[in-house]
């Protein structure tokens, strides 16, 4: 879930000076104090620059789920974990009205778009994006930034290694996933058999024992049910792992299949897996 970016807030309370005349001398006027503010005006506001398209950047996991982002570009051949694959203008304005940058509706807008356009980058159906580690995540600007005029939304893609850490990116990414051997190290892979207590999720460019090799999509928008989910798996998984088998008789498979809470994120799909 991505967090919405804080308003922060700042509590000016300027100091205030007395100055008052000599010692008051009888029948005479006192002189006025006189009150100045020694807290400087405070300085507007700058708005940040707009993003470049295809810029890389070098972020930990926690940066590259936040909604804002500081980091300078780094060199796209030297390493690096993300890349810039659309930058574009935020739609802000809804029936006349000026909506906030952190408003749940301009940020679900980014949330949308941002995935959306992911496979039209790297190239692909949505099946071989679901069955690798490349993501999506998006930034925009502060509130502040916003305040000074900074418009923009930028989506990049990244590749996640393991739960809360990423892999350094390679290469060409426009593309990659319509080009098999390009795509292989960037796959879905499993630590162990599905299921089991030692089963992480992790890119195939680690190691690894298992693969995910194909999805099971669900033609309805409601969540099944898990038995109806569970069922539905069992024989495209045997198939696909059938068909990759050296031994048609004599084969492992593994099915994965949505719980309601993935299915209520988005993942309206399952997941067959071989031994690798």
């Amino acid at each position: 879930m991505r967090r919405l970016a804080p308003l922060l807030l700042l509590a000016l309370a300027p100091a205030l000076a007395a100055c008052s005349g000599g010692d008051d001398i009888a029948g005479a006027k006192p002189t006025p104090s006189v009150t100045t503010p020694s807290t400087p005006a405070p300085t507007a506001a700058v708005a940040a620059p707009r993003p470049d398209d295809r810029a890389c950047y070098r972020l930990d996991f926690d940066a590259a789920v936040a909604p804002t982002n500081e980091t300078r570009p780094a060199d796209c051949t030297r390493a690096h974990t993300s890349m810039t694959y659309v930058v574009d203008t935020l739609d802000t304005v809804v029936d006349g009205h000026l909506l906030a940058v952190d408003s749940q509706r301009v940020q679900a807008q980014v949330a949308r778009t941002c995935p959306d356009r992911l496979t039209g980058f790297l190239g692909g159906t949505p099946d071989d994006l679901h069955l690798s580690m490349l993501r999506a995540v998006w930034f925009t600007p502060t509130v502040e930034e916003s305040d000074a005029g900074a418009d923009w939304y930028r989506c990049d893609v990244i590749a996640v290694a393991s739960d809360g850490e990423l892999a350094p990116l390679t290469g060409r990414l426009a593309g990659v996933l319509g080009r098999p051997a390009a795509r292989a190290p960037y796959g879905m892979c499993g630590t162990a058999e599905p299921g089991t207590a030692a089963f992480h999720r992790v890119i195939c460019s680690s190691d690894h024992s298992w693969r995910a090799i194909r999805t099971v999509d669900f033609a309805r928008r409601t969540y099944p049910g898990e038995s109806a989910a569970r069922a539905a798996g069992q024989q495209p998984c045997e198939d696909a792992a059938r068909e990759r088998a050296s031994d048609a008789l004599n084969f492992r498979w593994g099915y994965e299949w949505p719980t309601e809470k993935q299915w209520g994120a988005g993942q309206t799909y399952g997941l067959c897996w071989i031994p690798d």
